[in-house]
């Protein structure tokens, strides 16, 4: 029986059910659980959370009738069915880049503690619970609706001892993303995007050493590695609450369609959609980030790099779709103008792939720096164009993603 609850009227041994609020806003990584002690319910309050909807089947109840709702009333639950079945794209209006970065940035940054929690928990044995996952699928969906740039780029820019975790933010982000562009059902945007946030957790199998091991893997300690889908596909199926969809990119984002992949060595139509996305997916944010062992290129030089393997490795379709996600030159690429500037690439154009908004940094013939200019190469009139990517490290700049992110 559900009830909802002011936080004055909150006990310990509560059976918390959902906090009302933002995902983002309140400090534990999932909303279901006991409530232990007091200083669990001054958590919650000092988060700014009001109220909360307990289950008084699976804990302690509440005798505050004034200050509760029991059950969920008709016209709640329509209003919930309606909620639930709106597309997530609808639900947020898309935002210029500079006016989602830093609410992305709260987002990566609490993403980031919920997904090493929940893969903390996995490494100890403990069952990993789906749909505990759903708050946060849910509030980087509503980000990448409102600007798919902001949150994906800034998930790539990890670090080699945080990879794991926010690789997986990243692959959630980018399916999504992935999922709008290939005009999937809204329900199955969100079960994209919870594959995505899932697919490695199978790695919490592999002991750190191996799994943060900064030269070659011998033979034993790769199988170990490519055993972590099957270990993934095991956690997820004990936990109970792991969607279909799940199941499958859990156990199926390393096959390739040419047959080549692991563990099943599945190929063409027999490997899904959403595994074929997780596929993409996975690689692109892998290669673009600094590992233990290697790193991380250019996104642009990765999506030229991937585009020399997808004859066998990728979907064609799913592979397109990938590029019209991201664009040829994805945001924090190194540019070379028609003009003789170098700029970095802030942000993608509706018009076209080769005409994304840039932010003009440093003169070409001479080397010297210039004070930064946003330039929006798809405007009217705008006579610049891009020759050609570059490599920062050639030119000195170091600060391309501080560049990028203003």
């Amino acid at each position: 029986m559900l009830k909802r609850v002011a936080i004055k009227d909150l006990r310990p041994g509560m059976y918390l059910h959902e906090l009302c609020g933002s995902w983002a806003g309140h400090p534990y990584w999932k909303s279901a659980f006991t409530l232990r002690d007091a200083q669990d319910i001054a958590r919650i309050a000092d988060a700014g959370i009001r109220e909360v909807w307990i289950d008084a089947a699976k804990g302690l109840n509440s005798g505050a009738a004034g200050n509760m709702q029991q059950g969920v009333p008709a016209a709640g639950r329509a209003q919930a069915e309606a909620e639930a079945a709106t597309p997530p794209h609808r639900a947020a209006p898309r935002l210029a880049l500079a006016d989602e970065l830093s609410r992305a940035t709260r987002i990566c940054d609490k993403a980031k503690e919920a997904v090493t929690a929940m893969f903390q928990e996995a490494r100890m044995g403990k069952a990993v619970a789906a749909e505990d996952a759903l708050p946060l699928v849910e509030e980087i969906s509503q980000s990448v609706m409102r600007n798919p740039e902001a949150l994906i780029s800034l998930a790539r820019l990890k670090t080699a001892d945080n990879y794991t975790y926010m690789h997986s933010v990243a692959v959630c982000g980018l399916m999504i993303s992935l999922a709008r562009v290939l005009e999937l059902a809204d329900h199955d945007v969100r079960q994209a995007g919870l594959a995505g946030l899932l697919h490695d957790v199978g790695k919490m199998a592999i002991p750190l050493e191996v799994l943060n091991k900064p030269g070659k893997l011998t033979d034993a300690e790769f199988t170990l590695v490519k055993n972590h889908p099957l270990e993934g596909h095991r956690m997820l199926a004990q936990g109970g609450s792991a969607p279909p969809v799940a199941l499958d990119v859990v156990l199926h984002h390393h096959e390739k369609v040419d047959g080549s992949g692991y563990p099943d060595r599945l190929s063409g139509d027999a490997i899904s959609i959403f595994s074929r996305m997780g596929a993409v997916c996975d690689v692109y944010d892998a290669i673009t980030s600094d590992r233990p062992y290697k790193k991380g290129w250019d996104p642009a030089e990765s999506v030229r790099k991937m585009a020399e393997w997808s004859n066998g490795h990728f979907d064609e379709t799913v592979f397109r779709a990938f590029v019209k996600t991201i664009g040829i030159y994805p945001a924090g690429t190194l540019v070379r103008l028609k003009s003789a500037r170098l700029a970095v690439v802030v942000e993608q154009s509706a018009a076209s792939l080769l005409t994304p908004r840039v932010k003009v940094c440093m003169c070409a013939k001479s080397g010297l720096r210039l004070p930064p200019e946003v330039l929006e190469l798809a405007a009217p009139g705008c006579a610049d164009r891009i020759e050609t990517r570059e490599n920062p490290a050639d030119w000195g700049i170091a600060d391309s993603n501080e560049l990028w992110r203003g």
